[in-house]
């Protein structure tokens, strides 16, 4: 392909983020067009997209270049990942035809009825996030302490911090409705 192909890869192959970025650029727009071929909607196209560029920088150390260009290696798992993408729409489509949809219920009268998202939200932002990592999003405690950049025991202190503020706060609230 072009010299400027050889020069960036070398500096994408050393690890240098701003390199990848140019390559993205250079070959967005075509790699792009390739994924709306391929796929029905253009969100799909865009993950597409995104996923062979991950893969090329997560695998940089052995992508085979075609006259000194990742263009060709590009398309290729481009159009993997298109059909994987497909693949998986078709799956959920299936399934939804196959699944009950309940009747919906009367909307709330308010976006937050019991005031447990209000109790949430008055919490400090560091016991927050311990909060709905651990218990609405269902992760374990070591999960949420790696994705915190904290020790395991101050996510297990801030975790009984915040349910001891939100008991208090439930229990205040329904003596407040009785």
């Amino acid at each position: 392909m072009s010299d400027d192909d050889v020069a960036t890869w070398v500096r994408v192959r050393a690890g240098d983020e701003s390199a990848l970025a140019e390559l993205f650029d250079r070959h967005e727009a075509r790699l792009f067009r390739h994924a709306c071929r391929l796929l029905t909607t253009r969100e799909d196209a865009k993950d597409a997209l995104t996923v062979a560029f991950f893969e090329l920088w997560r695998k940089r150390e052995s992508v085979r270049l075609v006259d000194g260009s990742p263009l060709p290696w590009l398309l290729n798992t481009l159009s993997h990942a298109a059909r994987n993408l497909e693949r998986s729409g078709r799956r959920y489509r299936s399934l939804l035809t196959r699944v009950d949809v309940p009747s919906p219920h009367a909307a709330p009268l308010s976006p937050d009825e019991t005031g447990v998202l209000a109790a949430l939200k008055r919490l400090p932002a560091r016991e927050q996030s311990v909060i709905v990592l651990t218990v609405l999003e269902g992760y374990p405690e070591r999960a949420a302490a790696e994705t915190l950049g904290i020790p395991v025991g101050t996510v297990k202190s801030r975790l009984a911090r915040a349910k001891a503020k939100l008991r208090d706060e439930m229990t205040a609230m329904e003596a407040s409705c009785a």
